[in-house]
């Protein structure tokens, strides 16, 4: 049956990948008119995050932002779709590097590289830094549970050379390319909440007490890891910009999750720079200390 529902779909995804870009985003508008007028997805949890994050906004603000965040999100996953057929020269114009320059440095150190970033604007067009790199890149993932439709995430993430590893293949291949002197970037979306039974630390993230991912800090301590902030801008429909940040040149040296709350700290500032581009459809503060 999962065979038959892959079969089904794959050839609509793919004639959807090929359409010229003006044809392509009037499809993501029809998408979102339904996904948001129609269906109202998460409408509550995005609206309950936006007043969480955003009391500085007034109601009528907010719905701005948060029609423009539906219409974003609906655009994010048609982009995956288009990497099926996106050519090199066609995503190097629409995903700009701004200074690779930083990640040059960050592999002239001869360490791995733990790559932090956020849910927010092309983290999936991401993929593309890779073949600007020495290094060969792990991006983490979760895995779907149609292993036809896992395989085809993977096919479209890996385009331009990425690694897809899942979660809980992570510490076994960064243990084992650490023993055989492999270096290589690891790609962490460390801005999500984890689950409750490994909330280690929490922190403060648009004043509210939150429970931290740590364990992209603790990796890059474990294996001796620079860490580098991935900040991505949209600059307009379908087209992006990245900058590097350094987080840490050598984490060991930096108290405990310290480099965390500062990652954290950026993505809040990157979020209220463009508020409508940041995935609001994750419940962020569902943890309160109370409830533990």
């Amino acid at each position: 049956m999962q065979f038959l529902v892959y079969v089904l779909i794959y050839p609509l995804l793919w004639f959807i990948s090929i359409l010229p870009f003006p044809v392509f985003y009037f499809i993501s508008d029809c998408i979102c008119f339904f996904m948001y007028r129609i269906i109202g997805y998460r409408k509550k949890t995005v609206r309950k995050n936006l007043a969480l994050a955003l009391p500085h906004h007034s109601h009528s603000e907010r719905l701005i932002i948060e029609k423009k965040f539906y219409s974003h999100l609906c655009d994010l996953f048609m982009e995956m779709i288009k990497t099926l057929s996106i050519s090199e020269s066609e995503m190097d114009k629409r995903f700009v590097i701004r200074n690779l320059d930083i990640m040059k440095e960050a592999e002239a150190k001869g360490k791995s590289i733990a790559l932090l970033t956020s849910h927010y604007a092309s983290y999936e067009w991401s993929i593309s830094i890779n073949k600007h790199l020495a290094y060969d890149s792990f991006a983490i993932y979760k895995k779907i549970a149609n292993p036809h439709f896992d395989k085809l995430v993977k096919k479209i993430r890996a385009k331009f050379g990425a690694q897809l590893i899942t979660t809980k293949e992570t510490i076994p291949t960064i243990e084992e390319n650490y023993k055989n002197n492999k270096l290589g970037i690891y790609g962490f979306a460390s801005d999500q909440s984890p689950k409750i039974s490994r909330a280690f630390h929490w922190g403060n993230f648009f004043g509210e007490s939150t429970p931290l991912q740590t364990g992209a800090e603790m990796l890059a301590k474990k294996f001796d890891m620079c860490m580098v902030f991935m900040h991505i801008r949209k600059v307009k429909r379908g087209f992006y910009e990245v900058e590097f940040e350094w987080l840490s040149e050598d984490p060991k040296t930096v108290p405990d999750f310290k480099i965390t709350e500062l990652f954290m700290k950026k993505v809040e500032n990157q979020i209220l720079e463009a508020p409508e581009f940041y995935l609001w459809t994750h419940k962020r503060w569902k943890h309160k200390r109370s409830s533990l």
